[in-house]
């Protein structure tokens, strides 16, 4: 740890402030909390040495560690993002629990009604030997992806202070809004002028990303007619029954608690109203181009035959994508890839190369013309009370992004 000093303390300092990203905002970003905490990172890279220090009209926050080569190199960029998700995120409290033993129970609360259990949660048992920093059970941690933020700034100050390390041109960006799918849409690729990037926002030790769900939400809006249910037959439209006779007419086990690896699935997020009216909002994934656009054609033909048997506009929808597989980008030219595994096997990581069951900023900046697949920050359980990280693998990230910088400063151009 001693090699970066700040590594944890600035992470510790990030979790505390609330950045929670707000779905129903029409703002950019989405909350005030985000803009300020996007001129405070904006101050401290200047503060560490950074150049060319701005903040985006869509709240990212570009900087640039120029070559001390004097020769050209690729220029690599490291992307996170800074806000938090759909959970408590006010009062962070973190807890330190310092050389976990592997198998005892670790409370968060002082009452143990919130606890982290390795007959719960497996993965805890590799954390032997390892800090772990936890939440106190009330809020989420954030190191989704304060983590990838901290390691992101703590290996610039590093190459800062160590001039002697040669190294290429470094861009580095930091995001508002990714948690409600909207912070990526307009990253400006240009002005941002790296060759190639990687987010650093995927979860446990050496976890590599280059396949993600391709991805659409529906949206659904089921007509009912309301009369006294004592005379209603014949006459009432239950837009309740309607909703459910929807969702009846998808494949049954086609859902995430029914399926893994490269497995699709519908996946109804929401449902309100009354007789007269009800919504429904989904997101549908699947991996395969193909198979997406076909799960997209059964919602219009479900749609199409609810609506020609009732004789009426019962059901009425908005569907659209947000955002694609990314592997149809770089599996074009797989040296991204190839630069952030061979970076990992010389510091000892096993690469985890498997699809991701979801998607990163570097789904839509891949296709908007920045090949960005994604490496591991170290958190695990993200998005809730029982979130935590490892101490031992934020530095390891941290490795990772020197290591990758080292690899390309190797090339010669």
């Amino acid at each position: 740890m001693e090699k970066y000093e700040n590594l944890i303390p600035r992470f510790l300092k990030y979790v505390k402030v609330n950045t929670r990203s707000d779905e129903a905002s029409k703002t950019v970003p989405s909350t005030p909390s985000l803009v300020e905490f996007a001129k405070n990172l904006a101050q401290e890279l200047e503060e560490i040495g950074l150049q060319d220090v701005q903040i985006m009209d869509d709240g990212y926050v570009f900087a640039t560690l120029p070559s001390n080569l004097d020769y050209d190199v690729r220029t690599v960029g490291f992307i996170s993002h800074f806000d938090t998700a759909d959970f408590n995120a006010e009062n962070v409290n973190p807890q330190i629990v310092e050389n976990y033993d592997g198998q005892s129970v670790i409370n968060l609360d002082a009452e143990g009604k919130f606890v982290l259990d390795p007959a719960e949660f497996p993965s805890l048992k590799k954390y032997q030997g390892h800090t772990l920093i936890t939440t106190d059970g009330l809020t989420l941690l954030g190191a989704d992806d304060k983590a990838g933020d901290a390691e992101i700034i703590t290996a610039m100050e590093y190459l800062i202070q160590h001039p002697e390390i040669k190294h290429g041109p470094v861009k580095v960006a930091f995001g508002p809004d990714e948690e409600i799918g909207t912070g990526a849409d307009n990253f400006h690729v240009k002005e941002f002028g790296a060759d190639f990037a990687y987010t650093v926002d995927a979860g446990p030790l050496g976890e590599l990303e280059y396949e993600t769900f391709n991805a659409a939400q529906l949206e659904l809006t089921f007509h009912g007619k309301n009369v006294h249910p004592g005379s209603a037959k014949g006459l009432m439209i239950n837009a309740l029954q309607l909703a459910v006779d929807f969702q009846n007419q998808l494949p049954a086990n086609d859902v995430p608690e029914k399926t893994d690896g490269r497995q699709g699935f519908y996946h109804l997020l929401k449902i309100e109203g009354t007789v007269e009216e009800a919504k429904a909002v989904y997101i549908i994934r699947d991996h395969d181009r193909q198979i997406f656009e076909a799960r997209k054609k059964l919602v219009e033909d479900i749609v199409s035959f609810m609506n020609e048997k009732a004789g009426r506009g019962v059901v009425s929808y908005e569907m659209y994508d947000q955002y694609y597989n990314m592997r149809e980008i770089l599996e074009k030219d797989m040296s991204v890839v190839e630069v952030a595994k061979k970076a990992m096997e010389n510091l000892d990581i096993k690469p985890i190369i498997e699809p991701v069951r979801g998607g990163t900023d570097g789904s839509k900046i891949s296709f908007l013309g920045l090949p960005t697949p994604n490496f591991f920050a170290g958190g695990e359980n993200m998005h809730g009370r029982y979130e935590y990280v490892s101490t031992t693998v934020m530095v390891q990230a941290t490795d990772t992004i020197l290591e990758i910088i080292r690899l390309v400063a190797a090339e010669k151009a």
